[in-house]
């Protein structure tokens, strides 16, 4: 299912921004405030009780008349009726109701969705009185806040969660490889789908995923359950506004949170463009499974040596994940398409690989006496013992004498020696260390 979105929407200046950045500055459990592809932070990872969810703030336009005003808030609205799971509609309780809240309630109440009514601008009791005209708008029961002031916040955040009955996190799709297909439009990620789809002939089902234009495609083979989570489509070129293009960075992410594994598609006359740097970069971050696909290799002119050459260049541009397998794929054609999901699952081993405490240790013991940790400040690291603590991804726990020794240069040394003693090839790990008083 996902993290449920939730969109705060409303007409200009009663609060949108106010309430999202009260929201995103750790009044609630915030479990991380990701900044956009675009300069301004739309959204932030955020927490209440047991639930998980995304938030979006859809604030920041100043028209100059009031059919400009009409225009970009019914578009922007629409956008965020379609991509949210919840919608958190805004009035001003000072101002009272407007023409344009009639328009933005009428548009909430066809759009099927879950909608709750906030009022804001409730600063102290007197004004309390003030929420009831907003009865008239048909939406429900106002809920009273001030965003300035953080007062009523619990209330609302009690009535958003009360949505997400259907996200429960022990979901039956565990048993399924879940592989997000990301990167640019046009460099053949639905081509790439469908020639999976129509070549393994054995599809579960198909389903709407959690937001408008991913689809979630469950498939059985051989090799496994897969769920291919297809992003295509998600950044449109050109002619979409800016605001869309907010939410296509808000779908791509969600899939990617979603995942397992992260392919992306580039196209191999294109090479690697900044967006693809973004994209998988915070795949990366995240710690997923990563392969990368360089799809229309049959569109390159080659020679014996043309193979090394891309893959020189792209190891040079995407160094941080030198961890991640390449595949040269036609999916026109179909050259080498048979390998993806082979690759795929061996990413997917590797991220869900546990090494036992002994043999970890046995590594990183021998590692500490081929090169020994360097004197930091006037303390030398030493390293009692490491564990793993867990999987998807694999993540290791290192106790240590003082986290002042730990230089950058021995972390990363320490990482690849992991690597190259257990294969954690195309996949991410993590590594904590904490301090323990010998």
């Amino acid at each position: 299912m996902g993290k449920p979105i939730v969109a705060i929407v409303g007409r200009p200046n009663v609060g949108k921004s106010t309430l999202f950045n009260k929201l995103a500055g750790k009044r609630i459990s915030i479990v991380q405030d990701r900044p956009g592809v675009t300069r301004d932070r739309v959204y932030a990872e955020a927490e209440w009780l047991k639930y998980n969810f995304t938030i979006i703030d859809t604030g920041g336009i100043e028209p100059n008349s009031e059919d400009i005003i009409l225009s970009q808030m019914r578009r922007q609205a629409k956008v965020a009726i379609e991509t949210a799971d919840v919608i958190v509609f805004i009035v001003d309780g000072k101002e009272g109701i407007t023409p344009a809240d009639y328009e933005v309630s009428q548009m909430l109440r066809k759009s099927n969705k879950k909608v709750i009514l906030v009022v804001n601008k409730i600063d102290n009791l007197k004004d309390e009185n003030n929420a009831y005209e907003f009865y008239n708008l048909g939406i429900g029961d106002p809920i009273t806040i001030s965003a300035s002031q953080g007062l009523g916040l619990g209330d609302m955040l009690d009535k958003v969660v009360e949505n997400f009955k259907d996200y429960d996190n022990n979901e039956e799709e565990d048993e399924y490889i879940r592989i997000a297909v990301v990167g640019k439009p046009n460099v053949g990620k639905s081509s790439l789908i469908n020639k999976l789809l129509g070549e393994e002939r054995v599809i579960v089902s198909d389903i709407p995923g959690t937001t408008r234009d991913a689809v979630d495609s469950y498939l059985e083979n051989e090799l496994g359950k897969f769920v291919l989570i297809d992003t295509a489509g998600l950044r449109r070129k050109s002619k979409v506004k800016e605001e869309i293009e907010r939410y296509s960075v808000v779908r791509t992410l969600t899939a990617v949170d979603r995942a397992d594994v992260c392919i992306l598609v580039i196209d191999a006359e294109e090479g690697v463009t900044d967006q693809d740097e973004k994209i998988i970069g915070y795949a990366h971050e995240q710690n997923k499974a990563i392969m990368i696909i360089v799809n229309k290799w049959d569109l390159i002119e080659k020679d014996d040596k043309t193979m090394d050459k891309y893959k020189k260049d792209l190891s040079y541009n995407l160094s941080f994940i030198s961890y991640a397998p390449f595949l040269f794929i036609s999916a026109l054609t179909g050259q080498r398409t048979h390998k993806v999901l082979n690759f795929a699952k061996m990413c997917y081993n590797n991220y869900s690989k546990r090494i036992s405490t002994g043999i970890l240790n046995e590594v990183i013991n021998r590692a500490v006496l081929m090169k020994e940790p360097p004197v930091v400040g006037l303390k030398r690291l030493k390293i009692y013992y490491a564990t793993q603590v867990g999987s998807k991804p694999p993540t290791f726990i290192f106790f240590i004498n003082d986290k002042n020794a730990l230089h950058f240069s021995y972390e990363r040394y320490l990482e690849n020696q992991i690597r190259d003693s257990f294969d954690f090839k195309g996949t991410g790990i993590k590594i904590e260390y904490r301090e323990r008083k010998e």
